[in-house]
């Protein structure tokens, strides 16, 4: 069975005991977390939502939060003297997908 779920505007396809990154949601590591938007179930029977599945939720465990790798950004014209350097590492969540929840 799998699930797919909305979370920091994106939608991630989700199965019990799998692990993923999502932005960076403002839960304690260790803590448990629920994703309310559902908006698809599949496995067996397949359930659609208009936009959520009603009385569907995926529970799941907070891992750690976490910052992923820096990117370099530069910009840069050419026989303008103008050069700027700039770094971004965008903050992240790491989940353990523990039930999906159908009624």
């Amino acid at each position: 069975m799998y699930a797919v779920i909305e979370t920091g505007g994106k939608q991630v396809r989700v199965e019990v005991g799998q692990e993923i990154f999502v932005e960076k949601l403002d839960v304690e590591a260790g803590a448990e977390y629920t994703f309310d938007k559902v908006l698809m179930i599949g496995g067996g029977k397949n359930k659609i939502g208009k936009p959520y599945v009603k009385n569907a939720s995926v529970t799941a465990e907070v891992v750690k939060n976490g910052r992923g790798p820096k990117i370099i950004i530069f910009k840069y014209e050419p026989k303008k003297h103008y050069h700027k350097k700039n770094g971004h590492r965008q903050p992240y969540t790491k989940l353990s997908i523990k039930a999906i929840n159908v009624e």
